[in-house]
């Protein structure tokens, strides 16, 4: 009888060890669950609302090369940091000594076959320094002298609102970048703060608009302005593969996430910057019919709008309707500066 009580004991005792152990390693492996859930859906953090809780670092703004000289002002190479990565772009710098407002400068896609900086900006780069702005145009990651962005083709995109946030944010570190080449003889007045958007950059500047809800005045000429993904689909039978792979990888993004939360046309109520708006009547890339809905959509919401079209021009504003348009781009950021 003696004998079946300690048996008994030691099985209980057993017992008791066992469980606590499980207990143990349930306790143990539950936070890392946890992570792990947390870390399934990265691109979570690109959702519009969590950027827009999300603070951006300044990084230092140093400038390189100069690409080129004119007799008003230069084409000069600056650098500047994104998520640990290197990003490149291209200043244009009046050259007599004086402080300037500054304009972001936002290009329209580009094949990284035929990049070279300054494609897509250059030319109105040009037109804002010979009237007094320094303007800045960013690479973006995996353009130009900037690193590698992601390996995943939808964060490579949604790196483009981040690289911008990013820049923006560091504007209060361009007079340092700028002392080092000028001497503080040219300097930037990082209070007035602009920017500027064709085709794609103006889907990027708008996102930028909502997502920072800064009043940074800005232009844009033909932006890309429907819902995402299909502002991005549309142009799909430019591919060689007419937008197979893409439409795969747009595919296995809605599995996992909601497209609404990552569409600019949702959150058009979060700007707060005064918008000129140009459009070139026979554009062939971005219908004059979205430029037409988004002006509206923007006046319903009372937002401070003002719209151009050029009847027979192009994606470019061409052939007539350029030099108008960037004259009216000139005095818009006057008068919001002044």
């Amino acid at each position: 009888m003696r004998i079946v009580f300690f048996l008994l004991v030691i099985i209980i005792g057993i017992a008791a060890i066992v469980i606590a152990f499980v207990i143990e390693k349930k306790h143990i492996l539950s936070p890392i669950r946890k992570e792990a859930n947390l870390n399934d859906k990265p691109l979570e953090k690109y959702a519009f609302a969590n950027l827009k809780n999300q603070h951006f670092q300044g990084s230092p703004i140093a400038l390189g090369k100069i690409v080129e000289e004119k007799d008003n002002y230069t084409f000069q190479m600056f650098y500047f940091a994104v998520d640990a990565k290197k990003a490149s772009g291209v200043l244009t710098i009046p050259k007599e000594q004086g402080d300037y407002p500054v304009i972001v400068m936002l290009r329209g896609f580009v094949p990284i076959e035929i990049y070279d900086t300054g494609v897509g900006t250059k030319r109105a780069g040009e037109m804002f320094a010979t009237n007094g702005f320094i303007t800045l145009a960013p690479d973006f990651l995996g353009f130009g002298e900037s690193d590698k962005p992601s390996k995943n083709p939808m964060e490579e995109r949604l790196q483009t609102y981040t690289t911008v946030l990013t820049l923006l944010s560091s504007m209060h570190n361009l007079n340092e970048g700028l002392s080092a080449s000028y001497s503080g003889k040219i300097k930037a007045d990082t209070s007035k703060v602009g920017i500027w958007g064709h085709s794609n950059g103006g889907h990027i500047a708008l996102s930028v608009l909502e997502i920072s809800g800064k009043h940074y005045p800005t232009v844009l000429w033909a932006p890309v302005s429907k819902p995402f993904p299909y502002s991005i689909l549309y142009y799909t039978d430019e591919f060689d593969d007419h937008g197979k792979a893409l439409r795969k990888v747009l595919a296995n993004f809605e599995k996992d996430y909601d497209v609404e939360l990552y569409s600019p046309t949702n959150f058009l109520n979060w700007i707060n910057a005064p918008i000129q708006m140009h459009q070139g009547e026979n554009d062939n890339a971005v219908p004059k019919k979205w430029s037409d809905e988004l002006r509206d959509s923007l006046s319903k919401l009372k937002k401070e709008v003002e719209y151009f079209t050029y009847p027979g021009n192009d994606h470019n504003l061409m052939p007539d309707g350029w030099s108008q348009a960037i004259t009216r781009s000139i005095e818009f950021y006057r008068e919001n500066f002044e």
